[in-house]
């Protein structure tokens, strides 16, 4: 059987590292430390965006930064009729859902939350917990990044969020694991 050509090669692969590791690099820049000219760079570059292997370029910002101090991470369980692509329409609606994917195990979803403070959390919480389909949600904050340079940390993850939203109900106050 033919082996397929790979869609991009190993020059590829560095600027596409470089790129991770410094996003306003040069191509002058990048070119110099993996043995191309800067033409031949921007070449292969506009050829990666074209073939949709780098889909952007993104700043590095860290939520506290921007007011996001309460993080947490939300197991949904969902009613059997919920398919993903609703859950996906939901958590759209919700600017403080940094990541959310599904999952295997018991739970259907898992969301990655970032908010102002606990009550904003709790204010969020309520939200997710409107939708009919949602039979149940179990909350982990977060107290600590064991891996600070990590994406879920804030590193080399871009806010798609300007700014957390300024208004948030008053709610009472759970630090811990959240079962409803």
């Amino acid at each position: 059987m033919p082996q397929k050509d790979a869609p991009f090669d190993d020059l590829d692969r560095k600027i596409i590292t470089a790129l991770i590791d410094n996003g306003r690099a040069s191509f002058a820049e990048i070119g110099t430390a993996i043995g191309l000219s800067a033409t031949a760079v921007k070449r292969r570059v506009d050829r990666l965006r074209e073939n949709r292997v780098i889909t952007g370029f993104a700043a590095t910002v860290q939520p506290a930064a921007l007011g996001w101090l309460t993080e947490a991470y939300v197991e949904v369980y969902c009613d059997s009729a919920a398919p993903p692509r609703r859950l996906a329409e939901v958590v759209r609606n919700h600017p403080e859902i940094a990541a959310a994917m599904t999952v295997t195990g018991n739970a259907d979803a898992l969301l990655h939350v970032r908010a102002t403070d606990v009550e904003h959390f709790e204010e969020v919480l309520e939200r997710i917990r409107t939708e009919p389909f949602i039979r149940k949600t179990i909350s982990y904050m977060v107290l600590s990044h064991l891996l600070p340079d990590s994406p879920e940390a804030g590193a080399r993850r871009s806010s798609t969020q300007s700014s957390p939203p300024s208004a948030t109900r008053p709610a009472r106050s759970d630090a811990g694991k959240t079962r409803s």
